[in-house]
């Protein structure tokens, strides 16, 4: 999950934390943004939330007998869109813009959103009761899903105990926003062969047309593969976990690093797959295992 969290932030990444309640997810998210000094807000979506809540709204003003524009939550570096599936398409359709094309419209006017801009969401799998499920052009627009886990044990009782005493250490920021910046610069000159570059596009191919690669066995689980979004994101991921590495170079351990992370929200399994309790992590080694490493 830290890694994924600064391969968003050296690529403009956005980001999806899956997991029970508990694990803390918000708490990282926050700690991210005490470490960079950068703007934090946060939203907790609820099914009463409103779109201009987010974004903001257009305010009557009495005494100027004009409208004035009030920004919303939206307008800062790190938006945590906590618990994001408990809110209805017209709230979650509000970030869409934002996600996207980094600014914001209210009513007649666009914002252009300053950067770095990440938007952080979590979910929760187990609830089901007052939930929404994301809409596939909103899941598409997240670079990562991550999958957050339990700790483990000596990690559990670590955290009981700092929390029984009060021992939490106070988090100092370690980056400006010019060395991030820097950063991303260093990322984007990380080289990726162009023989790794094809088998990527192969690898996302595949997921769309499985019986092209010798996968007959995927066609009836993959409804749908993943977009050209998934393409670029992996261009860029692969990049910055070669430079989490300390690595001047991109390999395919990177590769096989990322490409869960980037796929499985955007991979539409049918209903075989389901029915057979196929995941799309399943789906997804199952197509590294067959096309050939170059």
């Amino acid at each position: 999950m830290i890694d994924a969290l600064l391969m968003g932030l050296f690529t403009n990444g956005h980001i999806l934390l899956e997991g029970v309640p508990g694990l803390a997810k918000t708490t990282a998210v926050n700690a991210v943004s005490k470490s960079l000094n950068l703007n934090f807000k946060r939203v907790q979506f609820t099914p009463d939330l409103l779109p201009s809540d987010i974004i903001g709204a257009e305010i009557y003003d009495v005494k100027s007998g004009n409208f004035k524009i009030k920004h919303g939550p939206v307008f800062t570096n790190l938006l945590l869109a906590d618990e994001i599936n408990r809110a209805p398409a017209k709230v979650q359709s509000a970030l869409l813009e934002v996600m996207q094309e980094r600014q914001v419209t209210i009513g007649d006017n666009s914002f252009t959103i300053e950067q770095p801009f990440l938007v952080l969401a979590t979910q929760n799998p187990i609830e089901q009761e007052g939930a929404y499920t994301l809409p596939e052009a909103q899941l598409d627009r997240f670079m990562f899903k991550i999958i957050v886990g339990y700790n483990s044990e000596a990690e559990e009782y670590e955290i009981a105990d700092k929390a029984a005493n009060a021992t939490f250490e106070a988090i100092n920021a370690v980056l400006s926003l010019d060395d991030l910046n820097s950063i991303k610069e260093e990322v984007k000159n990380i080289h990726i062969d162009d023989e790794l570059k094809a088998y990527i596009v192969k690898l996302i191919f595949a997921t769309r047309d499985p019986l092209k690669y010798d996968l007959e066995e995927l066609a009836d689980y993959i409804q749908y593969g993943a977009s050209p979004r998934a393409t670029i994101d992996m261009m860029k991921a692969v990049k910055a976990s070669a430079y989490l590495r300390g690595k001047a170079f991109v390999s395919p351990v990177d590769i096989a690093l990322c490409i869960k992370n980037v796929l499985r929200h955007r991979i539409i399994l049918s209903y075989e797959a389901i029915a057979e309790s196929i995941s799309s992590d399943d789906v997804i080694q199952r197509i590294l295992e067959e096309i050939p490493v170059p």
